[in-house]
């Protein structure tokens, strides 16, 4: 996969209708939560601003334990553009067996918003990424390939609503037998402001099937749960994800979003 061409980008842009080239951001200082959807909005951090998000997952079906705990750091480079790193720690154990934990694969994405308030697309940004595999795939905490990723994601805010639309596609080294050659993603996801500082976040996410070895069949996801913004710069959630078609169980999830602040000095901060 790589990334969109000219006439690509010209396309979106002409689906969009005349919007501007520009970034929508609240004030350098308010955190941006992408936790705890699995979809994430267009908006960047401000330049020289640094955002952290870090939370836990429990995954518990029959026979089986999962515990991830993932961190993302998310870096204002420049105006309208954002650098992402995200990567994290798992444990899993079967039943019979030894518990395995490690860190996950390393996951490198900038952030690049395209239109503003346009018509179709509203707000529009593309996400490419870089996963290396940092992880182990022997101890099952990485897929053992080198990934490359494109995200296309338009957000919008409707009074007290705010809705994320994301489409993915990401495709990988290897053989295919350890993770697929090629997959995608879609997302829905909402959030809605309740007031005296609470929110409620609501999406549907789902993997179309893959194929070869490692392939699976369709998965459809529900995420729902409250948010808390303790701060202006600080904001918690919890919550749970049920398997609505393909998925093992449910789980539930807890985070952090925390804006950092700036680094002083940095350029067009």
């Amino acid at each position: 996969m790589r990334p969109p061409s000219r006439s690509a980008l010209s396309l979106a842009a002409l689906l969009a209708g005349a919007g501007v080239l520009s970034a929508q951001t609240p004030p350098w200082h308010v955190a941006q939560p992408e936790r705890p959807t699995v979809a994430t909005h267009a908006y960047p951090v401000a330049p020289g601003v640094l955002e952290i998000e870090a939370g836990v997952q429990v995954f518990r079906p029959d026979g089986y334990s999962e515990t991830d705990a993932p961190v993302v750091l998310k870096f204002g480079a420049a105006r309208g553009l954002q650098v992402e790193a995200s990567w994290g720690w798992t444990r899993t154990r079967t039943a019979g067996e030894a518990p395995v934990s490690g860190v996950t694969d390393l996951t490198i994405a900038p952030k690049v918003p395209l239109l503003h308030n346009a018509p179709v697309l509203a707000n529009f940004s593309v996400q490419p990424a870089l996963k290396l595999p940092t992880g182990s795939l022997a101890r099952g905490t990485g897929t053992g390939t080198t990934d490359v990723g494109l995200l296309l994601i338009s957000s919008r805010t409707l009074g007290r609503v705010s809705v994320d639309l994301n489409a993915g596609i990401t495709r990988r080294s290897g053989d295919g037998s350890n993770a697929p050659r090629t997959a995608t993603f879609l997302t829905f996801s909402s959030g809605y402001d309740l007031g005296h500082s609470w929110g409620w976040v609501l999406e549907l996410f789902g993997y179309p099937g893959t194929a070869g070895a490692a392939g699976k069949p369709p998965q459809l996801g529900l995420l729902t749960g409250p948010t808390l913004t303790l701060r202006p710069w600080l904001v918690l959630d919890l919550g749970v994800v049920a398997n609505v078609e393909g998925f093992p169980g449910n789980s539930v999830y807890a985070g952090v979003t925390w804006n950092a602040g700036r680094i002083p000095g940095w350029p067009g901060s």
